[in-house]
């Protein structure tokens, strides 16, 4: 979004469950990523920098301020900012609890303040805390890739309807795009959601992004997504 409104940016990069505390100690009210500090103003989340970032630089408009098109594009940001984004975040933390090994892979091009390798190795309590915060448990995981088809559904018509994936993208996009591009890190989900609209989204609003996970996922699991990605 900083890129869009043509903002010059200094990247910060935190490592999960350390940067709770971290946060704390730059004086943000809360303990959520991501975070900007802007003309001396603290802000948390996608949807409330999205909205400084339209006061400070109207141009060009990321949440529509005309009240039906306001509307419409809520709807997707409501989706990416809860039950998409949670269910992403809890079948990848129970991949990684499996493997730590790919988390090399995500911290591609990191400014962590400590080498990559020793992050990795020794991130097995961050590993074991982030899965017990997510819920993710084979039943959870079970149960989220049971109900992706119909949320990438939803996101499909979505973009049919112009509400999100034009040409300029708005919070609904910057919302969606995130958590199926790291949904698309897995090797079990990427072949199944790239060709959809929603994968096509995904990869034009957030072209790189670092991180690879090989195939972890029960095949049985899969079943859902792949009769679903049969059909579309």
């Amino acid at each position: 979004m900083l890129e869009t409104k043509g903002i010059e940016y200094e990247r910060t990069d935190l490592m999960p469950v350390v940067s709770k505390a971290a946060l704390k100690a730059l004086r943000f009210p809360g303990t959520t990523v991501p975070a900007l500090k802007l003309d001396g103003r603290r802000v948390q989340g996608t949807g409330a920098i999205a909205r400084e970032l339209d006061r400070v630089r109207p141009e060009p408009q990321l949440v529509p301020t005309d009240p039906q098109r306001l509307a419409a594009v809520e709807e997707p940001e409501r989706l990416g900012d809860t039950e998409l984004q949670q269910d992403v975040r809890t079948v990848l933390w129970w991949a990684l609890k499996r493997d730590k090994e790919p988390l090399r892979s995500f911290s591609e091009g990191a400014r962590l303040g400590i080498p990559i390798g020793l992050a990795v190795r020794t991130s097995g309590p961050i590993l074991a805390v982030q899965a017990r915060l997510h819920e993710s448990t084979d039943e959870n995981v079970r149960r989220i890739l049971g109900r992706l088809p119909a949320t990438l559904q939803r996101i499909d018509e979505w973009i049919a309807a112009g509400t999100i994936g034009g040409e300029q993208p708005n919070i609904g996009d910057y919302q969606i795009a995130p958590s199926l591009r790291l949904a698309m890190t897995l090797d079990d989900l990427r072949p199944l959601i790239e060709p959809r609209p929603a994968g096509r989204l995904a990869l034009r609003v957030v072209p790189d992004y670092p991180g690879r996970i090989p195939p972890v996922l029960p095949p049985a699991w899969l079943q859902p997504l792949r009769s679903e990605s049969a059909v579309v």
